[in-house]
């Protein structure tokens, strides 16, 4: 049936939602504040000096690159934050610069060496960085741009960043599959450009060079000590030799600017998006209820309750959500709606209490995976994947419900099953941590182990496998009364355990800090809670962009009718 039953969702605030927004303000002004940190690089000194040279800093040549009025959607920004690496040294956002941004009315993977720290060299962490949006992009078949500035590895911490398996050197696989699987490719290349980075651009379909840069296999300082030859890296390996001897590189230009409108002209000539067509002529409609109101919507405290049918009302076009298979694992909610124009799946955890089924009239906590609920996504997942919708997940989940009639209920296998579906799904998957996302159910909720294309947090997100107070009871178990209270006479023990036990809870608790997940890139980027609309709606629009490399059905022949058909008699 063509049928889209898209019903209102959501009412207006509750009074005591300003308290919720005043204690999440503190939390986005730190974000706010150490954004501001990381894009300065190594400060206002290295940006000068690169000024000097008559060249762009890598955060200005993409904001001149992508459309005027647009934002480049960055992600990567915390990786190594608060590393510190040999001689006290540093490396915001890892040295280099990974955004989605639009260019030329197409959105783009962008990739520029930050050329304010260490002359764009590249850091641990960088190559898996740079390997993470080359990955994006070619799960989206997003035209990738290269903005080359790059001194060569950081030798200092070469071993951590040269032999392993996501080592510099995968970054050229990732060139070749990008190639292989037809995902255009561009390069500019402005400064240096030496050893591995000299193959970076190399494998790009074009190859722009400033009359500054240079692409060699050893610059003029090794070639002195290996050959005694005082030449200099521009003679060695300039645009006089790469654009009319060896044929790396295809057109030289004067400075930076030309060669940014050079890489527009190049994105102008590819196909346009296809997002316009699957819009089927209706355009993004903001929501009923105002997304910046999220913010307002959502407890610090994760132990306090909200309505999950809020948060997405304030997601969705108009407000306006069909939730398929309401009355089956009520835990969960799942459902279809528009964001930017276009059909997308949405799952999130329902939290406070629901009606138990095994138990009429009584109720049990939401926030867990039961059998019902798992059973529901699983089903959900696998009709978004066969209908070609685009999913997204919103995490705010404790795990899988435990114990003696779990395991009999056969959980254990429910959640493989759940497993398997999101681990084959090839429709693009999206997970957004809203605020807590522990043990198997972050697993089971598509995160990052899972592959979805990118994944958000909140500076509400707790990411774990168990709360820090949770873990110290377990710890110190056997000198625990039923009560989990210290059962221990002597003073001086029970005082070691308790500091142990407090040491313990403390230490747990900072690892959840979103800041941790994405300084190990177990997040892709913490964005504030009021943009998150912004975002999913941008990152909907990149799954309907390229055409033909997966499949998109209309809503005639959705499975996803056959569903709801089938689990409630029909839906009209």
């Amino acid at each position: 049936m063509t049928f889209v039953p898209l019903v209102p969702i959501g009412t207006p605030l509750a009074p005591a939602a300003d308290d919720h927004r005043a204690a999440l303000a503190v939390l986005e002004d730190r974000l706010r504040a150490r954004r501001a940190e990381v894009e300065g690089g190594w400060g206002p000194k290295y940006v000068e000096r690169v000024h000097a040279k008559g060249k762009l800093t890598a955060r200005e040549r993409v904001a001149r690159l992508i459309d005027a009025g647009t934002t480049a959607r960055e992600v990567g920004t915390f990786v190594n934050h608060g590393e510190v690496f040999p001689g006290d040294q540093r490396s915001p956002a890892a040295g280099v610069v990974t955004a989605l941004g639009r260019v030329a009315g197409r959105w783009c993977m962008i990739i520029a060496n930050d050329n304010t720290v260490a002359s764009g060299a590249w850091w641990p962490r960088t190559p898996e960085k740079i390997q993470r949006a080359q990955q994006i992009a070619l799960r989206l078949r997003l035209p990738t741009i290269y903005l080359v500035d790059c001194s060569g590895l950081f030798l200092p911490e070469q071993s951590k960043s040269f032999p392993g398996a996501r080592g510099a050197g995968h970054i050229f696989k990732m060139n070749s599959l990008l190639s292989a699987s037809g995902v255009p490719q561009l390069a500019g290349v402005f400064g240096d450009c030496i050893a591995g980075g000299g193959y970076m651009p190399i494998i790009s379909d074009r190859v722009y060079m400033t009359e500054q840069a240079y692409m060699v296999i050893a610059g003029a300082a090794l070639i002195k000590g290996a050959k005694s030859q005082k030449i200099t890296s521009l003679d060695i390996g300039g645009p006089e030799v790469h654009v009319h001897q060896s044929g790396c590189a295809d057109v030289r230009v004067p400075d930076d600017e030309t060669l940014l409108a050079c890489l527009r002209r190049e994105v102008e000539r590819l196909p346009s998006s296809g997002a316009d067509y699957y819009r089927a002529g209706l355009g993004a409609m903001a929501p009923q209820h105002r997304a910046e109101e999220l913010g307002a919507l959502l407890p610090v405290d994760h132990r306090e309750v909200y309505d999950a049918h809020q948060v997405l009302a304030r997601l969705v076009d108009q407000s306006l959500f069909w939730e398929i298979l309401p009355d089956v694992g009520t835990e969960m909610i799942c459902g279809v709606a528009r964001i930017g124009g276009l059909y997308v799946g949405l799952v999130i955890n329902r939290q406070g209490l629901v009606e138990d089924p095994d138990r009429p009239g009584s109720q049990r906590p939401a926030g867990i995976l039961y059998r019902g609920g798992i059973a529901k996504i699983s089903a959900f997942s696998r009709a978004c994947n066969d209908d070609g919708i685009p999913l997204i997940w919103l995490h705010d989940i404790s795990g899988f419900d435990i114990g003696r009639e779990a395991e009999a209920q056969g959980l254990l296998a429910y959640g493989s099953s759940l497993i398997y579906t999101n681990s084959t799904n090839t429709v693009p998957m999206f997970s957004v941590l809203l605020r807590k996302a522990s043990g198997a159910g972050y697993y089971a909720m598509a995160g990052m182990p899972y592959d979805p294309v990118v994944q958000l947090s909140t500076c509400l997100s707790r990411l774990s496998v168990m709360e820090g107070r949770t873990l110290a009871i377990a710890a110190y178990n056997t000198k625990l009364d039923d009560d989990f209270q210290v059962a221990v006479a002597d003073p001086a023990e029970r005082a070691k355990i308790e500091a142990g036990m407090r040491e313990v809870e403390a230490r747990i608790e900072a690892d959840m800090d979103p800041f941790v997940a994405a300084r190990q890139m177990d997040t892709d980027e913490i964005v504030e809670v009021g943009a998150l609309r912004g975002w999913l709606a941008d990152l909907v629009e990149m799954s309907y962009q390229a055409i033909g490399y997966r499949r998109v059905k209309n809503p005639r022949i959705w499975s996803m009718h056959d569903l709801a058909e089938l689990f409630r008699g029909g839906h009209r």
